[in-house]
């Protein structure tokens, strides 16, 4: 169920919150640093946790994956909240930290994709989908019911 999705998010968020805030008050700064993301990072372990235990419905499932596929809409309405002008006036190390991140999830990404294994097998259904997308229609992976 949607609610209970919801439930876990609320949770993982008032965890999330109350860490970034702590962190912030680490970092000696008068902001939640990294909450958000926390809280996401929390939901998708929470998740994984979740169904590695048999501890999630299949309409559970459904409902979790819907709030953590919320996630950059999320961050980006966060994001909005910041003042980015106050940010950049403050000096070029903003500028370099962005593009720094920036590039560093990018080789992240390339790297995770080159020592990846094997891709998954395509179900019937997702590679008749693929072939019905190319243009060849004649034949059918799997049995289609008759028509009238």
């Amino acid at each position: 169920m949607t609610i209970l999705g919801v439930a876990l998010l609320a949770l993982c968020t008032l965890i999330g919150v109350f860490l970034g805030d702590l962190l912030g008050i680490a970092l000696n700064v008068k902001a939640n640093v990294g909450g958000v993301g926390i809280a996401m990072m929390l939901l998708i372990a929470a998740r994984v946790w979740l169904v590695r235990h048999g501890r999630l419905g299949h309409a559970t499932q459904l409902g979790v994956e819907f709030w953590a596929t919320m996630y950059i809409p999320i961050v980006v309405a966060m994001a909005a909240q910041q003042n980015v002008v106050a940010a950049v006036s403050g000096g070029p190390i903003v500028i370099i930290a962005a593009v720094g991140s920036v590039l560093l999830c990018f080789a992240a990404t390339a790297l995770l994709g080159r020592i990846g294994g094997q891709p998954a097998k395509d179900s019937a259904e997702v590679e008749h989908g693929g072939s019905v997308i190319a243009g060849d229609t004649d034949e059918a992976p799997y049995p289609t019911p008759a028509r009238r």
